[in-house]
């Protein structure tokens, strides 16, 4: 049987890939220190006896390398996953983002780990006006957060290069769905908006809402975790939906699906958001990465759980 480690699998994108690995008949093993990451998204799959959970951080080297024998592949997820949060306190996403991630890849490499994916973030482009994103384009990240998954970057290239450790560098792009946190300061801005209309009040965007985005469903970004695992390819992939929508759009249809007619409120602008996003996900597509859930279907099948959810969100 296929063993993987997913770091960060009991957040909201590490449950969803531990649940669907699960599924595919893989040896699941979660590593998460319960900073972010929550017991009860993965209670079925502990409860069915599908997975096995160790309650720790990637920050602990010693267990890593414990952790990583006898496993094929490693999910690595785990990381303090805020840019306002990186502004307010850096030191913190240093260790757990960058020292965190060095671990993993020592421990990987010590453990003759099969191949190592590592989730790293569209934030590291920056706010460079050329669209779309190419894996390509200088990085020129615009926050603590976007130097921390930049570093992470280099050092998967490095230990490749170094050491023959395979890695695969996947650029997330606004990822969303079912369990993201919709209560922290920090949280993202669909699940913000979905709660805010549920309850009957306006969502809240920082500027004037024509900031742009491409968000991409989780279980895309699922596949394509998987799809990096099984091929044969190596590097930095964009992975999102290659479509754009502006914040003030993307509450329009919020409030729409869930049913409530609402004026949205403006605030000023947050320190380290970016302008524009929008990916060429070309490259990705090359070992097989297909996303199938355009915004509106992956928006109601958002809403609807959180209105399931609602009486423990």
């Amino acid at each position: 049987m296929t063993k993987a480690v997913v770091t960060g699998g009991a957040g909201f994108i590490g449950s969803h890939l531990a649940e669907e690995l699960a599924k595919r008949g893989y040896h699941v093993v979660i590593l998460d220190d319960l900073f972010s990451g929550k017991m009860e998204n993965i209670a079925e799959l502990l409860k069915e006896s599908k997975a096995d959970f160790i309650e720790g951080s990637v920050t602990n080297l010693a267990l890593l390398k414990k952790l990583f024998q006898g496993v094929d592949y490693v999910f690595h997820q785990a990381a303090i996953p805020s840019v306002p949060r990186s502004v307010e306190d850096p030191l913190a996403s240093h260790e757990a983002n960058i020292t965190g991630t060095l671990n993993v890849l020592l421990a990987a490499k010590d453990n003759g780990v099969r191949r190592v994916i590592y989730a790293s973030s569209s934030s590291v482009y920056g706010d460079t006006p050329t669209l779309p994103k190419k894996e390509d384009m200088p990085p020129n990240p615009q926050s603590p957060y976007a130097v921390t998954k930049l570093a992470g970057e280099y050092y998967c290239q490095a230990f490749q290069r170094v050491y023959g450790l395979s890695t695969v560098c996947l650029r997330y792009f606004n990822i969303y769905g079912p369990r993201q946190d919709p209560n922290s300061q920090y949280a993202a801005v669909i699940p913000r908006f979905i709660q805010r209309a549920g309850e009957g009040n306006p969502p809240i965007i920082f500027g004037d809402g024509e900031q742009t985005r491409d968000f991409t469903f989780v279980k895309d970004a699922v596949e394509a975790n998987i799809l990096a695992a099984e091929g044969d390819g190596s590097g930095i992939f964009n992975i999102a939906r290659g479509e754009r929508l502006s914040i003030n759009e993307l509450a329009e249809l919020i409030v729409k699906l869930v049913g409530n007619e609402l004026k949205v409120v403006h605030q000023e602008p947050r320190p380290g958001d970016i302008r524009h996003s929008l990916a060429d996900i070309s490259k990705a597509r090359g070992f097989g990465y297909k996303p199938e859930y355009c915004l509106e279907t992956g928006l109601r099948q958002t809403i609807e759980w959180f209105l399931r959810a609602k009486p423990q969100v």
